[in-house]
């Protein structure tokens, strides 16, 4: 889940949600920051089936181990200047010249092993598509029956759920096929951003626009 980064700018209510000045109920975590909660109100949790997000959004949760993912958000446009707006085929050509220039640019998270696992997974990427006809294929067939969902998805359900069991299974998987820095507790964090779980809590506003999002979904 995206770092908790509430702050007593914040009405808490039941249920662990906070009001906000528009008087509207809102998970606690993106901490009134304009920026933070504008991606919680328009991004997490809504499904997505671009290849390219999804392959952005599973590389900078990558980036985020051992950081925030506030400090992502604030560097996500840098990161996609570098990585050729995460266009997986542009990506998977970079070579030990392009890690070397872009351990040199401040505006991204320079640590190598992360630049280098990105253009790894991006060659892993395509060969993941070759086989599974798509990212998005091969992501949405691992979305989890709502029947395996509680019923109210609360603040303490999420604190002692950093993981999940599918998430589990696709950090396995990617892992035997080559991919770096996806952990399980990495992937649920993917799984929860882009819409293959709705995790925003009971009473959020966000929560039943998701909901409907993805009641009307096409899964690829």
């Amino acid at each position: 889940m995206a770092a908790d980064a509430h702050t007593d700018e914040a009405v808490a209510g039941a249920g662990g949600l906070v009001v906000g000045g528009d008087g509207l109920a809102r998970c606690p975590w993106h901490g009134g920051l304009p920026d933070y909660q504008h991606y919680h109100d328009h991004e997490w949790g809504r499904p997505v089936a671009s290849d390219a997000r999804l392959f952005e959004k599973i590389c900078l949760e990558g980036f985020q181990s051992g950081l925030s993912w506030l400090t992502i958000l604030r560097k996500r446009e840098n990161f996609r200047a570098a990585f050729h707006g995460f266009d997986i085929v542009h990506v998977a050509a970079m070579d030990e010249a392009d890690i070397d220039r872009l351990l040199g640019d401040a505006g991204i998270i320079r640590h190598r092993g992360k630049i280098a696992s990105t253009i790894n997974n991006a060659n892993r990427a395509l060969e993941l598509i070759a086989e599974e006809g798509s990212l998005a294929r091969y992501f949405w067939r691992f979305e989890p029956p709502a029947a395996e969902r509680p019923a109210k998805v609360t603040r303490d359900w999420l604190r002692a759920n950093p993981v999940s069991e599918v998430s589990k299974a696709i950090s396995k998987d990617l892992k035997k096929r080559g991919w770096s820095f996806v952990g399980p507790t990495t992937v649920y964090a993917f799984m929860q951003a882009m819409g293959l779980v709705n995790d925003h809590l009971e009473g959020c506003v966000a929560r039943a626009e998701c909901e409907v999002e993805r009641a009307t979904f096409v899964r690829p």
